[in-house]
């Protein structure tokens, strides 16, 4: 159904291939993953299929694609549009009309479908994908989440043969995720639809796949096979991957269920550690009468380190390095104004907010202290980045209130906000005007009053090898977000607020994330991030705070919330139960 025959583009002005040598064939009836890190060329592969590549980016293409017998080299993208159904990593790019209903019907309006068939057709995909209730809202007021199920539901409605997916999960929540895959599965094995799809959350796609194909480096001829195959020798991995090869596992594992009935001699190697550990400390404090805190203990029935089991944040289990020696990552600039030390950096008291006629929060009570990191989690459209906006100044309070740095957000002057509080949303390029990298980090450090250079550091240090005369409007979405934390990290504000920071990060990017949040934390920035990855929340957060309708349902440690979530527990917890374990470094450095 899809041929790649020897195939390298090369955009203009670039000194070589964004890909080159892709030699592989996509039968009609499989989903095909592609895999790779950020900045590989995945969405160049992708755009080669419907024909945007290079028709609408323009560059050389050099080679033969087909979909269907089509040459794309011949056939412009209206010419395949019957064929091939497109969802691009942003979906506000991707929507015509102004409401859901509207959305889902202009596809086939344009194919000039019978308005009978379209009727029956845009009816079973507000089922499909649980968009019944949103057939009448506008699409400027829907959720990140939300806006992604209906740019997936449109393309679905017109019935192509072949659907090309660009990190379609990303803005979603895990139940969601899953009914939007499950959709997909349904449409590969019930009607024989071709998929190939790009994804940076393996956990959440490896399992559906039947084959994939990797692009381990910008300009690397890709590695094509079965899933376990190609994870064994990946430098990007989920964490039940990660598990395996760690535990020495072969075949490796690709689903939890798999996994968890290998683990049995894993977690009998865990619960000897914990006891290893517990001995040893016992004996270090001998005739002191007291164990050392936060040491591990051990029963029959297996236990992990205490710090896990009893839900002492994850930042606790992976400290900064302490000491007068250290440098730390920033300068903190004196406070606008008089704050006590120990005082919150934000604090939100019965806060609600009603936006275009929905409840979008509820009498919301939000604490949030220096050196603290707080992840709000919850389905699509719970209120997460209505909560954020408002400790940010972007929505007023209908009734409650809300202060940050003693301050009073949304009458709060920007230049004077901006050193207090600064938001990445869930649209890095918003915050993005320049023509080059360059240009955008210097304009950074000007608003910012930091030192030349700090910004371009700040770039490389998030995601190495983007250069510096690169327009931001041509980054992926994982290199757009990195540049727009670093500018928004280059003013040092006390209070850092991430909107789904880890959208089109691969796994490495995200580890490099992982570990600037946690320098940032230790220097005493609060940090607050809304997120749909769990293996993020696992790594970074102290709190989680969970949201629905609008409403906090819960409010407390890490491990106690994730761990008892079947929804939002990590994969390395679901693995290891009833072991309280959260992340894949946890058990290597327990194992240690």
């Amino acid at each position: 159904m899809i041929r790649f025959e020897d195939v390298s583009v090369t955009y203009d002005g670039a000194a070589r291939p964004t890909v080159a040598g892709v030699d592989f064939e996509v039968p009609e009836g499989e989903l095909v993953l592609l895999a790779g890190p950020s900045g590989v060329g995945k969405s160049t592969v992708l755009g080669a299929v419907s024909g945007l590549v290079p028709h609408f980016t323009g560059g050389t293409l050099r080679g033969r694609v087909t979909v269907a017998g089509r040459d794309t080299r011949t056939h412009r993208p209206r010419h395949l549009a019957d064929v091939v159904g497109t969802v691009g990593q942003d979906p506000l790019a991707h929507f015509v009309t102004d409401t859901v209903e509207d959305e889902l019907a202009y596809g086939m309006e344009s194919l000039g479908i019978a308005p009978a068939v379209m009727r029956r057709r845009v009816e079973e995909t507000l089922d499909l994908l649980g968009l019944a209730g949103l057939r009448g809202r506008p699409i400027a007021t829907l959720s990140g989440g939300q806006r992604q199920r209906v740019a997936i539901g449109s393309v679905l409605t017109p019935h192509p043969r072949v659907l090309v997916l660009d990190e379609p999960t990303s803005a979603l929540d895990p139940a969601a995720a899953e009914e939007v895959l499950a959709v997909v599965q349904r449409l590969v094995h019930d009607l024989g639809t071709t998929v190939l799809m790009a994804e940076h959350r393996l956990e959440r796609v490896i399992q559906y796949a039947d084959r994939v194909v990797l692009l381990p480096a910008p300009g690397a001829a890709p590695v094509v096979g079965p899933p376990a195959e190609v994870m064994a020798v990946s430098p990007v991995f989920p964490p039940v991957v990660g598990l395996g090869r760690l535990a020495g596992w072969s075949p490796l594992p690709l689903t939890v269920r798999d996994a968890r009935r290998r683990a049995a001699d894993l977690r009998t190697r865990l619960t000897a550690a914990a006891r290893t550990a517990a001995e040893t400390a016992t004996t270090a404090t001998t005739g002191t009468g007291t164990a050392a805190a936060g040491t591990a203990t051990a029963t029959g029935t297996g236990t992990a380190p205490a710090g896990t089991a009893t839900g002492v944040p994850a930042q606790s289990r992976h400290p900064a390095p302490a000491g007068p020696t250290r440098r730390p990552l920033f300068r903190r600039r004196p406070s606008p104004g008089p704050v006590p030390p120990d005082a919150p950096v934000a604090e939100v008291r019965a806060l609600s907010v009603r936006r275009d006629g929905v409840h979008a929060l509820r009498r919301v009570d939000l604490t949030v202290t220096p050196g603290e990191t707080v992840a709000l989690m919850g389905r699509n459209g719970a209120g997460k980045s209505t909560l954020l906006g408002s400790l940010v100044g972007l929505v007023a309070p209908g009734t409650g209130t809300v202060s940050v740095g003693g301050a009073v957000p949304h009458r709060t002057s920007p230049r004077d906000l901006v050193r207090r509080a600064g938001l990445v949303p869930q649209e890095p390029r918003d915050l993005l005007y320049a023509d080059t990298v360059a240009a955008e980090c210097a304009a950074a450090d000007r608003d910012a009053g930091a030192a030349p250079g700090t910004c371009r550091a700040l770039v490389s240090g998030l995601l190495p090898g983007i250069a510096d005369d690169t327009h931001p409007r041509d980054l992926s979405e994982g290199q757009c977000l990195a540049l727009a934390l670093a500018v928004v990290l280059t003013a040092r504000p006390p209070l850092l607020l991430l909107d789904e920071p880890t959208r089109g990060l691969d796994y490495a990017a995200k580890g490099r994330l992982v570990a600037v949040l946690r320098t940032l934390a230790a220097e005493g920035h609060a940090i607050v991030l809304a997120t749909h990855d769990v293996e993020l929340a696992a790594e970074v957060a102290h709190r989680v705070v969970l949201l629905a309708e609008g409403e906090v349902i819960a409010d407390g440690p890490t491990a106690e919330i994730v761990v008892s979530s079947p929804s939002f527990a990590p994969q390395v917890t679901k693995i290891l139960a009833p072991q309280r374990w959260l992340t894949v470094s946890e058990v290597r450095e327990a194992l240690a």
